[in-house]
């Protein structure tokens, strides 16, 4: 562990090595004598999980401004049908690319230093939004949101956790997903208000309040053992405990985790065919994948169009109410997860969406047949949309946020960079087709649409029930060794 001392020049450093303000404060205090003033200064988790929460916020705003813009968009700047799917879904294009640099530049230059940069073209992509002429700044703008969006998806529900305590990273790690399902309730609602070059310039808001955010927070404990950085590595571990707490056995579970790794320090393709590597990865990869299947962004990115077509007049209010309802449910999700458990809540999710989509596709189908001006027509569209804000509480009481928590705590450190970004380059990846498919589509049959997703929901019940491990309780450390 004492790498970095004996001459090692090519260790990766942070790039925003802020920190060393706590150590100096905690020694000055301690030669005071003044251990309430040791306390004082140190920064709980919960802060640290709230100022890189405006991450996901940011995400969630991205994936929602679409739906309440669609019209006025169209109108303004006489796009097709075409034209806004592929602005719809063209931040799903940068998100890949994002997704792919994400792992290595947080393992190079640090948890926070990704933020950084993810932060950056956000900015710039919602003024090119604000100011598009044409649909040309419209796609540019568009494509550098998502690669920020990309990065962030992957950093912080790593960084959370890696920074959280055992008895409460599922509740912390499922902040990430709440604070999306944030970020598209305040898209939804500030549309009804604001014209969408003003609503795309308060998507920048989130970012401009990480940045300064980001110097006030310790780096992930375990990406600076990782590094070597040991000082920093236990500094940053007291900070996030408490300066009256006891480390040294949270010290040398990780220092134990780090040191295994450090015995062949690159990855080859060979060690993927070990099974605790190839486990994980595939298990990560699985449940990100079918968090998309499940067709929850083309509900959520056209939810004004669905509501529309099953008669709902006031279509915005109700996509706002939707977005109300799914932080809702999310809440009680961080709640339950180191309750019950993540694999219940998962399979109890799973199993909801299925019934909804069916009782959806349903709905849909009949209505083909039924006169419009028949008073089943008007309990079909009720029922449709009934089936949708169950499909979204289902989502949101498991599927939404567990899989990036379960993708976070399983994937070992040695590949934790390389199978982060294949995991969530798959996400995305996923996501691009269905936001793409979602209107071509609904326009085709949404009953036929809604009876696809359902399968995928079914098939991800199966997933869930052989493949995907409890990890309630256990330490980071331990659910890495259990794959071995």
């Amino acid at each position: 562990m004492e790498e970095g001392e004996d001459g090692r020049g090519d260790l990766r450093k942070p790039f925003l090595h802020t920190g060393s303000w706590y150590r100096m404060s905690s020694r000055q205090s301690s030669m005071m004598g003044s251990s309430q003033a040791i306390r004082d200064n140190s920064i709980s988790v919960l802060a640290c999980v709230l100022i890189v929460a405006l991450g996901p916020i940011q995400f969630g705003f991205t994936c929602g401004y679409s739906s309440p813009t669609q019209s006025a968009l169209t109108k303004d700047l006489n796009l097709t049908v075409s034209q806004f799917s592929l602005f719809g879904s063209l931040s799903n294009v940068g998100a890949m690319v994002g997704a792919i640099a994400s792992g290595q530049i947080s393992e190079y230059i640090g948890r926070k230093g990704s933020l950084m940069i993810a932060a950056i073209p956000n900015i710039i992509g919602w003024l090119c939004i604000s100011f598009a002429k044409d649909y040309s700044f419209l796609y540019m703008g568009r494509l550098l949101e998502g690669f920020g969006v990309g990065i962030i998806s992957y950093t912080v529900p790593v960084y959370i956790a890696e920074i959280a305590p055992q008895n409460l990273r599922g509740a912390l790690g499922s902040v990430n997903q709440l604070s999306v399902t944030i970020g598209i309730l305040l898209s939804y609602l500030l549309g009804l208000f604001v014209e969408w070059r003003l609503l795309a310039v308060l998507g920048i808001l989130p970012c401009l309040i990480l940045i300064p955010g980001l110097f006030f927070i310790p780096e992930s404990p375990r990406w600076l053992a990782k590094m070597g950085m040991t000082d920093d590595f236990e500094a940053s571990l007291q900070v996030l405990r408490g300066f009256d707490t006891d480390i040294s056995v949270e010290v040398h579970e990780i220092k134990g985790s780090v040191a295994s790794t450090r015995r062949r320090n690159a990855i080859r393709f060979e060690d993927l065919k070990l099974r605790r590597y190839w486990l994980p990865l595939m298990i990560g990869i699985g449940l990100l994948c079918f968090q998309q299947l499940s067709g929850i962004n083309g509900v959520i990115f056209y939810s004004n169009n669905i509501f529309e077509s099953a008669g709902i007049s006031s279509s915005n209010a109700a996509t706002v109410g939707v977005g109300v309802i799914q932080v809702i449910a999310t809440a009680v999700a961080t709640w339950l997860v180191d309750k019950t458990g993540r694999r219940i809540l998962l399979i109890v999710s799973s199993s909801g969406m299925t019934l909804s989509l069916v009782v959806v596709a349903v709905s849909f189908y009949l209505k083909e047949s039924v006169s419009e001006d028949s008073a089943l027509f008007g309990i079909l569209g009720i029922l449709s949309v009934v089936g949708v804000v169950c499909m979204i509480i289902s989502f949101s009481l498991g599927m939404g946020p567990i899989p990036w928590l379960i993708m976070s705590e399983i994937l070992p450190i040695k590949i934790k960079g390389l199978a982060g970004s294949v995991a969530t380059l798959f996400n995305w990846s996923f996501s691009w087709v269905i936001t793409m498919t979602a209107p071509m589509l609904l326009t085709w049959s949404s009953g036929g649409t809604f009876t696809m997703y359902a399968v995928m929901c079914v098939l991800t019940v199966t997933f869930v029930s052989i493949w995907v491990p409890e990890t309630k309780g256990k330490t980071l450390e331990e659910i890495q060794n259990s794959f071995r």
